[in-house]
């Protein structure tokens, strides 16, 4: 059983940036639907709440859906949070935003799945590298957004 799966894209903008549309832009870049998002409205915005001790919210009229407390917040370098899954499982996914020559390298620690039975509808059924590949391709489908976000967004 794992217990983390990792992701990693590189954007062509500094990792300032990359941090402030991450946290900023959340709602912005983070696809929408079921498959992605916590509450059934799929109007719903997702926000931030800034700052280590923060959260991650999901909002949709008077609804507000935590997914998860912020467990760092290192502008330009790190972030750390709670995933908080709609049947109560919870992970930590810790985000690195490392400079590169041309840009930023972001890479995704999703981790505490260990904890995490195998039976336990977030799995869908499936264990071992089945369960990796479709979290890489859940994340891989994220980042894919981000990196367009930031191609179509900034200057």
């Amino acid at each position: 059983m794992s217990e983390a799966i990792q992701v990693t894209t590189f954007v062509a903008v500094d990792p300032a940036t990359a941090f402030e549309v991450f946290t900023g832009e959340v709602d912005s870049w983070w696809r929408r639907g079921p498959r992605f998002r916590w509450l059934p409205d799929v109007r719903g915005t997702l926000r931030f709440e800034g700052g280590a001790g923060g959260r991650l919210v999901e909002q949709s009229g008077e609804e507000v859906f935590e997914v998860g407390k912020i467990l760092a917040w290192e502008p330009a370098h790190r972030l750390v949070f709670e995933l908080r899954g709609r049947n109560g499982e919870e992970t930590v996914v810790d985000v690195l935003f490392q400079q590169g020559a041309a840009g930023t390298r972001v890479v995704i620690e999703h981790r505490g799945w260990a904890a995490i039975a195998d039976d336990h509808p977030a799995r869908h059924g499936l264990t071992g590298e089945a369960f990796d590949a479709m979290m890489g391709v859940w994340w891989g489908d994220l980042l894919v957004a981000l990196r367009t976000y930031l191609v179509e967004e900034t200057p």
